[in-house]
């Protein structure tokens, strides 16, 4: 793991930062996954004004001052799990994969809502990569499903509190 990595909470100032990597990173991940028009339906511009909106809960990786990755998280929004603790995103671009950002940034998460005794993520059950990276953090499939764009998701869930 590169030792110049950052991980930080975001501000306002890291709106273009966050969009280009949620551009990117989206692109680089779901190309394969998911239409071509629900790919071109996606835009720089349109992330860095959702990142811009969004600023709160985030957390942010730097690599030589050059935001690489960010998650956010929040209280669940899932009315089966109430008081669980929720990521919502986690994005690396693919170059820094591999080198343990999103699991400090997934770390940073877990650590902001460390009053929940659970937390669970939404992912694509068609990105085997990214399941078993969660799974590796010991997120476990819960059964609970949904689609997005044609395509099912999956909600992990992971027990914070052991006993």
């Amino acid at each position: 793991m590169p030792d110049n990595i950052i991980i930080r909470p975001s501000d306002v100032n890291d709106a273009e930062g966050r969009g280009f990597v949620h551009y990117h990173a989206w692109i680089e991940t779901y190309t394969n996954h998911f239409s071509a028009s629900v790919m071109r339906s996606r835009s720089l511009e349109k992330s860095i004004e959702i990142a811009r909106k969004n600023p709160e809960n985030t957390f942010v990786a730097e690599v030589d001052n050059t935001i690489v990755g960010f998650a956010t998280h929040a209280m669940s929004r899932d009315e089966d799990l109430a008081g669980a603790g929720e990521i919502m995103a986690i994005y690396v671009l693919k170059a820094y994969q591999g080198k343990g950002i999103g699991r400090r940034l997934m770390d940073a998460c877990i650590q902001a809502l460390d009053n929940v005794d659970t937390m669970f993520l939404w992912v694509l059950q068609a990105n085997q990569k990214t399941v078993s990276f969660y799974r590796s953090a010991g997120f476990k499939p819960d059964g609970k499903t949904k689609r997005m764009y044609g395509q099912t998701i999956i909600r992990m869930v992971k027990n914070c509190k052991a006993t």
